[in-house]
C-alpha cells in the first residue's frame, strides 16, 4: 500500500517525492478530479494527500467521497502557505457524518 499526492504546487511534491511519495501538480477543478478518479482505480493506493487549495476547488465531491468511501483514505494537507484551518475542516466533516452540529 501507498500514498499518492494532489499537489498545486511543485515544492509540496518535491517534499513529497524526496520522501518517496509520488504524485502530481494540477491546478483546475477537472485536473483534481481526474487525478483522484484514476487514485481511485488503483489498488494499490491507500491514501491520498491532497492540499488545501484543491480540496476547496472541488469540497462537494470530496467531501462525499470522504464520508462514503473506504478506500482510499483521502487526507487534506497545508500547502506552503499553511493558512487554512484544517481543525475547522475535521469538525465540519464529522458533523457531516453524524448530523450534529460539534
Amino acid at each position: 500500500m501507498r500514498f499518492f499526492l494532489i499537489s498545486d504546487n511543485i515544492d509540496t511534491q518535491m517534499g513529497m517525492r524526496m520522501a518517496g511519495i509520488e504524485g502530481v501538480v494540477v491546478h483546475e477543478r477537472r485536473e483534481v478530479l481526474e487525478e483522484l478518479e484514476k487514485a481511485m482505480h488503483q489498488d494499490d493506493i491507500a491514501i491520498v494527500l491532497i492540499t488545501t487549495k484543491l480540496i476547496e476547488t472541488c469540497a462537494d465531491v470530496i467531501s462525499e467521497l470522504k464520508l462514503r468511501q473506504l478506500k482510499p483514505l483521502i487526507v487534506e494537507i497545508p500547502d506552503r502557505h499553511g493558512q487554512h484551518k484544517i481543525g475547522e475542516t475535521i469538525d465540519k466533516y464529522v458533523s457531516d457524518a453524524i448530523g450534529v452540529k460539534l
